[in-house]
């Protein structure tokens, strides 16, 4: 593992991380696929095409249906999904928070149930880290608590040093792990997540622990939970400072491409968010003049791409009116065309970011893209 610092304007960031399933160029978008598919009948085949680097899967929900132990019996989730570039998989961790009204967290670790049968789950760090190394993942993310971003102080007090505990463990067992004869992936990398809500002190002591532990990278979790913007941005400008800059910063589950523009200029390198695909499976497509609701009786004869020059599967071939009708319809082509388009609006945009910072003009690509996206379309 090695993450080259290629360049920095400002606090952005323009990296380089090498991993034993390739080299991911940060800044980079993490294509989402929960259950080791993206939701909209996307293959790895298309996430080639699209410019994926990264797919994102769910340890919570794998271990629930199909199961990990049955993946790793079948080679682990590369060979499972045919996909052959980084995988990162989530801890588990958010589901705690998400799942709120059926747990019950002890400093072993937490139980609750699943929401496919009810059936009681007991998850922890070891049984966390023992699900994502049956997966086989490139990165494996540490097992953390998700306290809501506007709790109590006290109660973030004492979760983020429950969190700081945890991730001692999560890193022991990795250790352990990754050294058994078995193991599916040897060199699996941990990332650290840093916990807070939004009191700066908390998260910035936090940052400075988690830091000393010396991991492959580092996230910033607990954000788009429920904080403004503004307020995310601000938690940003304090903590981000205080983890490595020579290790990949990851901000979890954020964002709209502002957020994702706003966040690299202070540092973040690695983002994931369902929206494109969420939003796409619901006729929103992004554009660089804005989001278009192609449900909208406006596109009904509109015969243009989804956005003119895209190279897109969706833009290359199909017109506004036509997707319009697979949508009202109910074809499921309209909905996949849509998540296509969106995923390749990311993932180009994240290009666009990255040639911008090689060429030094990142702080007016941003300016450019925002007033752009802002305008609308004429």
């Amino acid at each position: 593992m090695k993450y080259e610092l290629l360049k920095t304007e400002g606090r952005a960031k323009r990296g380089r991380f090498h991993t034993v399933h390739g080299v991911i160029e940060t800044p980079v978008f993490m294509n989402v696929g929960t259950v080791a598919a993206i939701k909209g009948a996307v293959s790895t085949d298309d996430l080639r095409g699209i410019k994926c680097q990264v797919e994102l899967s769910n340890t919570y929900h794998l271990h629930v249906r199909t199961g990990d132990k049955l993946i790793k019996e079948l080679g682990g989730l590369h060979k499972f999904m045919a996909w052959d570039r980084p995988i990162l998989t989530d801890s588990g961790g958010f589901q705690v928070f998400s799942l709120a009204g059926m747990r019950k967290i002890k400093e072993e670790g937490v139980t609750f149930n699943s929401h496919i049968d009810g059936h009681k789950i007991f998850m922890g760090p070891e049984e966390s880290m023992q699900i994502q190394s049956n997966l086989g993942s490139t990165i494996a993310m540490a097992f953390d608590e998700c306290p809501p971003a506007l709790a109590e102080r006290k109660y973030v007090e004492d979760s983020v040093a429950r969190t700081t505990r945890w991730l001692h463990r999560c890193k022991d067992e990795m250790t352990r792990l990754n050294s058994l004869e078995d193991t599916i992936n040897k060199e699996q990398l941990l990332f650290g997540i840093n916990q807070g809500a939004i009191y700066n002190d908390i998260r910035i002591d936090h940052a400075k622990r988690i830091s000393e532990l010396d991991l492959p990278g580092y996230a910033v979790g607990g954000l788009a939970v429920g904080e403004s913007h503004e307020q995310m941005y601000d938690v940003l400008d304090n903590v981000v400072p205080h983890l490595p800059q020579n290790k990949p910063t990851y901000l979890m589950g954020v964002g709209t491409p502002a957020n994702i523009l706003e966040a690299v200029d202070r540092g973040v390198d690695f983002f994931d968010c369902v929206y494109p695909s969420r939003n796409g499976r619901h006729g929103h497509v992004y554009t660089n003049h804005g989001k278009l609701n192609l449900f909208n009786q406006k596109f009904e004869k509109d015969m243009r791409p989804i956005e003119e020059g895209c190279g897109c599967p969706a833009c290359k071939t199909y017109s506004r009116a036509y997707i319009r009708h697979l949508l009202k319809a109910k074809e499921m082509l309209g909905m996949r065309l849509c998540v296509l388009h969106n995923l390749y609006f990311y993932n180009t945009m994240m290009e666009e970011i990255r040639d911008a910072l090689d060429a030094g003009n990142f702080a007016s690509y941003k300016k450019f893209k925002l007033e752009s996206m802002e305008a609308g379309e004429n």
